[in-house]
């Protein structure tokens, strides 16, 4: 009580000055309505960039929640489009199977640790056994091809990044169809080189490069990226450089793909190699 009293009678000359202050403000906005519009307004400004900045800072916390619910809606979208196919006549037999036409599956995963400063890149997703993740499963990102499974847990997987020296893909050029064979270079993490493609092939710069499908890992024509070079080897092939469209830098949120035929196809491949 002591305290109080000392504070008052030091600041006694202040506290009633901001009184005064404040009782003549309120008359002159009550009491004028010039005044009173002018201070209603003002006071509505103030109030509204307040509410503004707490909106933008409500946006910006909910934006992991946004990005999770656009990737689950576009693997539903990306389901939805695997089951809707053309009909398919046969003269032999006829089969009434829901898998029958459907050759992909796809989940959405989350990269929780990624690497690509090094020679043999890996990544990890929040996905694994328990949600029907398995090795050998194709990943990519929004823009194009990611990475393949390697290793699951029971709730984890890892995948060998593009970004790796083993990595090895099955890629063509969209404007003619011969294929090559995609590797890393261990150099730039925004490139790739497609070999194996021949000298009396056209290719031009911003040419796109697209899965071939041979693998029984990624579909076919999943974007891969563009043409930014190309030149001889001093054999009978193309070096080309490829600007991958995937930003590893920024990868995220990417598609787990899995091939329903997958054993089927490579069972019988193996009969005849």
């Amino acid at each position: 009580m002591r305290s109080l009293l000392n504070f008052l009678v030091k600041y006694n000359n202040l506290i009633i000055f901001l009184i005064l202050e404040g009782v003549s403000i309120f008359l002159l906005a009550t009491g004028n309505n010039y005044q009173n519009t002018h201070f209603v307004l003002g006071v509505r400004r103030i109030t509204s960039g307040i509410d503004k900045k707490i909106s933008n800072a409500r946006s910006y916390l909910d934006l992991r929640e946004v990005n999770r619910t656009l990737a689950a809606e576009n693997i539903a979208l990306k389901k939805r489009i695997s089951q809707i196919s053309k009909e398919e006549s046969s003269l032999f037999f006829s089969v009434n199977d829901s898998v029958y036409k459907q050759q992909y599956q796809h989940t959405s995963a989350e990269v929780i640790q990624n690497s690509i400063n090094r020679q043999k890149n890996f990544f990890t997703i929040d996905k694994g056994k328990r949600q029907g993740i398995k090795p050998d499963m194709a990943v990519i990102s929004n823009d194009g091809v990611a990475g393949v499974i390697v290793g699951s847990s029971d709730n984890f997987s890892v995948a060998m990044s593009l970004l790796n020296l083993d990595f090895k893909l099955s890629a063509r050029l969209k404007t003619n169809d011969y294929f090559g064979s995609l590797t890393w270079d261990g150099k730039n993490p925004h490139q790739a080189v497609l070999n194996d493609i021949p000298l009396h092939v056209s290719v031009n710069i911003g040419d796109t490069i697209e899965t071939t499908g041979y693998s029984a890992i990624f579909p076919e024509g999943i974007m891969i990226g563009t043409v930014s070079n190309f030149k001889k080897t001093g054999g009978d092939f193309y070096k080309i450089t490829v600007s991958l469209l995937t930003d590893f830098r920024k990868l995220r949120f990417v598609d787990i793909i899995a091939n329903m035929k997958k054993t089927e196809q490579l069972e019988l491949q193996n009969q005849y190699q």
